[in-house]
């Protein structure tokens, strides 16, 4: 079957940056419904629409098409009394970006902590890379309406019990092992 609009993709990768520094491994492959759902970067599903199970491919996508440039205007200097503690370097914390209660939250990380300062980056981490992707597909299935309607696939959440008509994602249980399950 080839990936297309509302197909349910499995896809084993590796995350680099353009050095070939390993940033992630991948061990739990990724799971998304394809066609513009925003569930993975817009590069990844241009490179895999039409595709098969078993197609591998390296693609390198640049800062503009995945996390954008680094902006040095979202670094702030805190008080270090306005943070929890006890406080980390890579500890994150949802903010406003200049306290504007107009605008959305934003995740800032915790990149320096001085005595009574701390310095939080609101760029995300992997903000200005070029980042490498190792792809190789593992299965390519329809999706359900339901999936479709809620647009994103639910297997890969593990199974909301109870509100499944008939528990159709699951045919003989095959791709169990790829469920994770939220621990509530």
């Amino acid at each position: 079957m080839k990936i297309a609009k509302n197909t349910v993709v499995t896809v084993q990768y590796k995350l680099s940056d353009a050095q070939n520094n390993l940033i992630e491994d991948g061990r739990q492959p990724m799971v998304y419904l394809h066609g513009g759902y925003e569930n993975t970067l817009p590069k990844i599903e241009e490179e895999l629409d039409g595709k098969e199970a078993g197609y591998a491919n390296t693609i390198q996508i640049e800062p503009d098409d995945a996390f954008g440039d680094y902006d040095p205007a979202l670094v702030k200097v805190e008080p270090r009394a306005r943070l929890p503690e006890p406080l980390e370097v890579g500890m994150q914390f949802e903010g406003m970006p200049d306290g504007d209660s107009d605008e959305e939250a934003m995740i800032f990380t915790v990149t320096d902590i001085a005595e009574d300062k701390v310095v939080l980056d609101g760029n995300h981490p992997l903000a200005g890379m070029a980042l490498r992707f190792d792809l190789k597909v593992l299965e390519v299935r329809e999706a359900t309406d339901e999936e479709i309607a809620h647009e994103h696939v639910h297997g890969a959440h593990g199974h909301h019990h109870g509100d499944d008509e008939g528990d159709d994602g699951d045919e003989g249980g095959e791709g169990d092992h790829f469920r994770s399950h939220p621990i509530h």
